[in-house]
């Protein structure tokens, strides 16, 4: 029998072998709901996923029929590092819609933009680094971040995004305190969890703010083209091309089942991206990348975001409509694109604990704590609009307001030591 060192446990005997970092590895709020999520009884408004549905079947089918016909045998193969030369300059023509100018040179594929970001962490994070983020931030990011053993420094964000004067102000402090600033971390466009748009007017002086001072930004851009009335601005890359990196992705705009993302980086950043890609996978998939360079050549793509998008405002109208009915006195965001709302709960109700009441009311959500790195974000929840139909989002969030009653009753009565028991 193997003898257990005082590090080690019965369900894991190399518990004492792993990398220090290793502890950071930790099953993210939203990831941790999918086994409840996943019972038909229970309405998820938890995790963000596209309503694929919504894309006809057809189209993925000739492309692929297209694509093995013609490029059928190198879509099975190894391919270089820096991803489809074919696919790297139909992506050009889909930077230009937010004002971006590229080369294919500088363009790096990616399995996902989240793969993208992981790299990007991995050649820029020193243990002990900060790393500049709104608060709330994307809970996939703060999981990374936290894996290179940074600190994430919440930034405070409004309506109108990233203030940065307060940006300003972190900056100051934390140079003050000896901290080394790696880089801002930014999802400007329906942010998640917010929803909210970084405002055209602040957008340059954010800019100038890290030229200043020298601080790279990694600018993150899932949702900018799922806008419901009028395009976002333009994107703080078409400003910057040398301070700013753009990260970019097919998962939300046709379906994250391709795992195929992008990122647009200085020429320096890209060669030593395109570097570290190589040692981790070798090559991301030329099958995934040589599908979507099909269907972006032969379908009317832009035709089939607008259909997201109606799609996604119907869904949207829906939860803003049940809200108003069900929870007329709490604040929530009021996207105008994307997947989220950010709904404010009433003083001591605490979202993270309250999540057991709800999935046993049959409603999920992903609590605010989990969009935080310091802990903070108990009385905030997200709501994904995306995926339930409208009927079944107003169900929903009838049930959530059934248990955010019930806690506000229970703290009137009894203070806040009886909610959430």
């Amino acid at each position: 029998m193997t003898e257990l060192t005082p590090q080690a446990n019965n369900l894991d005997h190399w518990l004492d072998a792993y990398a220090a970092r290793a502890e950071t590895l930790t099953v993210s709020e939203v990831r941790a709901l999918f086994s409840v999520v996943s019972r038909p009884e229970v309405v998820s408004l938890a995790g963000g996923m596209p309503y694929v549905a919504a894309l006809p079947k057809d189209l993925l089918s000739d492309a692929y029929e297209s694509m093995m016909r013609n490029r059928g045998d190198l879509a099975i193969q190894y391919a270089g590092g820096q991803g489809d030369l074919k696919l790297r300059d139909q992506i050009r023509d889909l930077m230009a819609l937010e004002g971006i100018k590229s080369s294919v040179e500088d363009i790096v594929m990616t399995t996902g933009s989240q793969h993208g970001l992981e790299l990007l962490s991995g050649l820029f994070i020193d243990e002990g680094d900060v790393v500049l983020a709104e608060g709330p931030s994307y809970v996939g990011a703060l999981g990374i971040f936290r894996h290179y053993q940074a600190h994430v420094e919440h930034v405070y964000t409004d309506q109108d995004g990233m203030s940065p004067e307060a940006l300003e102000e972190a900056i100051d402090r934390l140079k003050e305190a000896g901290r080394t600033i790696k880089f801002l971390y930014l999802v400007p466009n329906f942010a998640n969890p917010s929803g909210v748009t970084l405002a055209a007017e602040r957008r340059p002086k954010i800019l100038e703010i890290c030229k200043r001072h020298h601080i790279l930004i990694l600018e993150d851009n899932p949702y900018g083209l799922l806008y419901f009335d009028k395009p976002v601005p333009d994107a703080l890359r078409s400003m910057d091309e040398d301070g700013v990196i753009y990260l970019g992705s097919f998962s939300k705009i046709l379906a994250p089942g391709f795992r195929v993302g992008y990122v647009l980086a200085p020429p320096a950043i890209k060669d030593k991206l395109v570097l570290a890609q190589e040692s981790a996978i070798l090559c991301p998939s030329s099958f995934s990348q040589m599908m979507i360079s099909e269907y972006l050549s032969n379908s009317d793509w832009q035709g089939q975001i607008d259909t997201f998008r109606g799609v996604y405002r119907e869904r949207k109208d829906a939860a803003l409509g049940a809200m108003r009915e069900f929870l007329p006195k709490l604040h929530t965001t009021e996207p105008d694109g994307g997947f989220y709302l950010w709904i404010t709960l009433p003083d001591g109700v605490d979202s993270k604990a309250m999540l057991p009441l709800a999935v046993k009311e049959l409603v999920a959500y992903t609590p605010g704590t989990a969009f935080y790195g310091d802990g903070t974000g108990h009385n905030k929840l997200r709501v994904c609009y995306s995926y339930p139909t409208p009927e079944r989002i107003r169900l929903g969030i009838q049930r959530l307001a059934t248990v955010i009653n019930r806690q506000t009753e229970l703290l009137d009565t009894f203070g806040t030591k009886g909610a959430a028991n």
